[in-house]
C-alpha cells in the first residue's frame, strides 16, 4: 500500500511541476491543471500527515519497548522481592519453632518447680503440723509439771 502511495505521489508530483512550470511560462490554467494544484497540495498535506504518523509509530514502538523494559523490571523486582519475604517468612518460622520450643521447655521447668517448691511446702507444713503436736504436748506437759508444783508447794506449805 504504501509503495503504490509513492507511485502515486511521484505521478502527482512531476503533474504539478508541468502545472508550475505553464504557471511560470504564464499560460492560462485549465480546470484539470487547477485540480491537479489542489490534489497536489493534498497529496503534500498527506505526505505530511503519513510521515508524522510513521514518526508517531516509531515514538509509539520505542515507548512500548520502553514499557516492556519497565515491565521486565519490574516482574524483575517482583521476583526479587517475592523471594525475600519467602526467606523471611521462612525465618520467621525457625524463629517461632525456636521460641515455640524454649517456651515449652521453660514451661516445663516452671511446671517442675512448681511441683518441687508445693512438695517441699506440704513437706514443711506437715513438720510445722508435727511440731505444733509435740509443742502441744510439751504445754500439756508443762501444765502438768505446773500443777505438779503447785500441789507439792501446797502441801509442803501445810506439812510443818
Amino acid at each position: 500500500m504504501w509503495v503504490m502511495f509513492l507511485v502515486a505521489y511521484d505521478a502527482v508530483k512531476m503533474a504539478v511541476e508541468h502545472v508550475l512550470g505553464k504557471i511560470r511560462e504564464g499560460k492560462k490554467l485549465s480546470t484539470e491543471d487547477i485540480l491537479i494544484l489542489y490534489l497536489g497540495t493534498i497529496v503534500g498535506d498527506l505526505k505530511e500527515i503519513r510521515t508524522d504518523i510513521a514518526r508517531l509509530d516509531h515514538r509509539i514502538d520505542e515507548t512500548n519497548k520502553r514499557i516492556d523494559q519497565t515491565n521486565q523490571r519490574i516482574d524483575e523486582v517482583a521476583k526479587s522481592l517475592s523471594a525475600r519475604i519467602d526467606e523471611t517468612n521462612r525465618r520467621i518460622d525457625e524463629i517461632s519453632r525456636s521460641l515455640s520450643a524454649r517456651i515449652d521447655e521453660t514451661n516445663k521447668r516452671i511446671d517442675e518447680l512448681a511441683r518441687s517448691l508445693s512438695a517441699r511446702i506440704d513437706e514443711t507444713n506437715k513438720r510445722i503440723d508435727d511440731l505444733a503436736k509435740r509443742i502441744d504436748a510439751v504445754q500439756t506437759t508443762l501444765l502438768e509439771i505446773q500443777k505438779l508444783l503447785l500441789e507439792f508447794v501446797k502441801t509442803r506449805q501445810s506439812a510443818p
